[in-house]
């Protein structure tokens, strides 16, 4: 019989509607795999008409995972759209929200989403092997995990109003202030945060340890890598420049948010509605790069934070010095950036003006265009908007962390076919790790295609005349 055609739909334990396709040769070995985004949401466009001062709150329904990082950025982009710098206890109190949603989604998935691989293993019957397994198997780590997670959602809650889709950030500054009592509330619980996350770092350091043939071997490829630094060069997540390095950590371009277009562009393949993003001096796909936890670790030359440092330096040694390319080493990278935003949380909560009702600046000089970014827990996030005379929404570009990954999560899926489907039948347990290798990235799906479609993840084995012969498909 000719070519074969896996396909697994849908993709599980992420934040959207993915299927992956794999084409087997004669002899059972992959001939290529290929991640589908088969979902499309056109936010950019229905923006269009509306109020700029709407947007902060239009933006975080893109996704009801990380809508902190699209209310930020698009607080972030309408900041300059009136021209009005927040006060600097408004960037304080966005910051400390933005850290909020980093250890809450980062906590996630290393727990509960990407948990049920590294701890029951890739091969543990599916039945078990997601959240309730793990619940079975480790009550207090699940406990933990859960409560690390609701620390960060209390922080959200804390300035928002609530946990999901928040209203804080306004054009010019915020709409509340901290009280003592709710500051003491946060740093009360970060004792307990903290050492939950040491705990996932120890797992995932021991876990690398035991598995260090996976580790070499699971969708290990060069790219570039893209992040924000402060202008010197350390890790940030909330303010900073956008920094690009080559395969081997060369520094190719440092610059602002606001020239994003001159270094990047997007490039479109008819199998996906999710466009393949692109260093424009190198073309595609060598100028493709990766973002997110991996990405900015690999980006950044220090961390300001001291335990966060002291890992970052460990992290640095892993590939002799060079940019780390493993993709199961994502999962240490968020960890890290998980301890990060905690001692950032405790930093900002002793600050004095933490507390200071001086919120908002409601200066205006109105600008037509602005461009707003932030590093979302999975990646760089930007946010470009054009407006009218009126203040109406023309055009909105956004650019999503997702986005940014989509070459390198096609790359980590063909690699893994390739790697654990060979010559031999195909079993739950190989599919499942081809779903790792996705999984690693965390992406969210529903940012990156701004949704219709179907949530299962599907594989077609399709011969060589294209006819599907197989589907193996998860509900």
């Amino acid at each position: 019989m000719g070519t074969k055609k896996i396909t697994i739909e849908p993709v599980t334990r992420i934040e959207g509607h993915a299927k992956v396709t794999i084409h087997l040769k004669e002899d059972g070995d992959v001939e290529r795999a290929y991640l589908h985004i088969n979902e499309f949401r056109g936010f950019e466009k229905f923006c269009e008409g509306r109020m700029y001062f709407e947007l902060p709150s239009i933006m975080p329904r893109i996704c009801g995972i990380c809508p902190v990082s699209h209310h930020l950025a698009s607080a972030k982009t309408c900041d300059q759209l009136v021209g009005a710098e927040p006060p600097r206890p408004a960037s304080l109190l966005r910051e400390l929200m933005h850290m909020g949603q980093i250890v809450q989604s980062h906590g996630m998935h290393f727990f509960e989403l990407a948990g049920p691989d590294l701890l029951l293993g890739f091969d543990a019957n599916p039945a078990t092997r997601n959240v309730v397994g793990l619940i079975q198997a480790n009550p207090a780590l699940a406990l933990k995990a859960v409560a690390l997670r609701k620390f960060g959602q209390e922080i959200i809650k804390t300035l928002g109003g609530r946990k999901v889709h928040p209203s804080f950030a306004v054009p010019g500054g915020v709409n509340k202030a901290l009280r003592p009592a709710e500051r003491d509330g946060i740093l009360a619980g970060l004792k307990d945060a903290m050492l939950t996350t040491r705990l996932g770092i120890d797992l995932i350091k021991d876990w690398t340890t035991r598995n260090r043939q996976d580790v070499e071997r699971f969708a290990v490829f060069p790219s570039g890598y893209f992040g924000l630094t402060t202008p010197q060069g350390s890790l940030e997540l909330y303010q900073g420049e956008c920094r690009l390095v080559d395969r081997q950590g060369n520094l190719l371009e440092q610059f602002p948010a606001s020239r994003y277009l001159d270094y990047i562009a997007e490039h479109v393949e008819d199998w996906s509605y999710l466009k393949f993003p692109y260093y424009k001096k190198m073309g595609f796909p060598q100028g493709a790069y990766r973002v997110g936890p991996l990405g900015r670790l690999n980006v950044a030359d220090q961390i300001d934070t001291p335990e966060a440092h002291a890992e970052f330096k460990i992290f640095k040694g892993l590939n002799g010095g060079r940019p780390v390319e493993h993709t199961l080493y994502y999962h240490y990278a968020r960890l890290i950036e998980t301890l990060f935003a905690l001692e950032r949380i405790e930093i900002l909560l002793n600050d004095p003006d933490i507390l200071s009702t001086d919120i908002v600046n409601t200066k205006k000089t109105m600008q037509r265009e602005a461009v707003g970014v932030i590093e979302a827990p999975r990646g760089t996030l930007f946010h470009h908007y054009r407006i009218n005379e009126n203040g109406q929404v023309e055009k909105v570009n956004l650019i999503v962390s997702t986005g940014h990954n989509n070459w390198a999560m096609n790359m980590a899926v063909d690699s893994v076919a390739r790697t654990y489907i060979s010559g031999q039948r195909v079993h739950e347990g190989l599919l499942n790790r081809v779903e790792a290798a996705v999984r690693a990235y965390d992406p969210c799906l529903s940012c990156s295609t701004h949704a219709l479609g179907q949530m299962p993840i599907l594989i077609d084995i399709v011969d060589s005349s294209g006819t599907t012969v197989e589907t193996l498909r998860r509900d």
